[in-house]
């Protein structure tokens, strides 16, 4: 154990569906509930790591695998909507004792974070959604379409190069299949490890790992965002490609607070981005 108490630990808990893989690290403080954390998709847990080790200074925090995402099994059904997922993740979260809590998730997980939010005000006590897309119903029908690429193995490993490029590319571009220069993304790719770890952890899920993705993309967040009541900070970092529906978002959370971030791609955009949630978090 490191000396703050933050090295980020693992473990799974049973819940119908199968074993829901999740990190944790930290230890309880009074007063402050833990924080659950939401991945984005696709990937898992493991690309929040150096965010879930610096909030886990001052509280417990817990990050959960999205049904069929990482280590974490899959859905039971063949096309789960996004409540599936929300539900799914709250049972994980009383299996393992966990009652009261703080939400953060990103992309997806700002999703899923957002529907317990609405649905379960007893159990999250506030809710942090760092980038959310807010799609017009003609790109959403076209990111449904095509964002999301069919994935057959087959004994060549021809899905290992497919997702490969599918991970790699959606740095470079957005949406990712749009490959030129008018969709080309600012940031460029992260370091060779970063973005095998991200890759080895979609190879693992090549089967399920869009199940959750279309949830997400499908998610009616124009109708649902509004019913948030619970305290709520949108944030969104400036390089992020959701960035572009970051106002639109916050005129539908009322009342609520918001901030631009530098993101986490390095120490000092992580530290600055953590001290916000920081100070959102304790001013509850």
């Amino acid at each position: 154990m490191s000396p703050d108490n933050t090295q980020v630990l693992r473990g799974f808990v049973s819940i119908r569906e199968g074993q829901v893989h999740y990190r944790h690290a930290g230890q309880q403080h009074q007063g402050k509930p833990p924080l659950v954390m939401f991945h984005a998709s696709p990937g898992s847990a493991k690309t929040l790591e150096p965010l879930i080790q610096r909030m886990a200074r001052h509280r417990h925090v817990i990050a959960l695998d999205t049904l069929g995402n990482g280590d974490s099994c899959a859905p039971q059904s063949d096309a789960p909507d996004l409540s599936e997922f929300a539900d799914a993740h709250l049972r994980a979260l009383t299996a393992l004792n966990v009652e009261r809590f703080d939400a953060w998730g990103a992309h997806t997980g700002a999703n899923i974070a957002c529907d317990l939010a609405i649905e379960h005000p007893e159990r999250v006590r506030s809710v942090i959604m760092d980038g959310i897309g807010l799609y017009p119903p003609e790109e959403q029908a076209e990111l449904l379409q095509r964002y999301l690429p069919h994935v057959q193995l087959d004994t060549q490993g021809s899905q290992i190069t497919q997702l490969w490029n599918f991970v790699r590319d959606a740095y470079l571009f957005w949406p990712w299949y749009r490959q030129d220069s008018a969709h080309r993304r600012p940031g460029g790719l992260p370091d060779a490890h970063s973005l095998h770890d991200k890759a080895v952890e979609v190879f693992k899920a090549a089967r399920t790992f869009h199940l959750s993705y279309r949830a997400a993309l499908a998610y009616p967040k124009q109708e649902r965002l509004p019913l948030i009541r619970v305290p709520t900070f949108i944030t969104c970092a400036q390089h992020d490609m959701l960035f572009k529906y970051f106002e639109a978002v916050c005129t539908l959370v009322q009342p609520t607070q918001s901030a631009v971030t530098p993101g986490t791609g390095t120490a000092e955009a992580l530290e600055t981005s953590a001290q916000l949630f920081e100070q959102f978090l304790d001013a509850r």
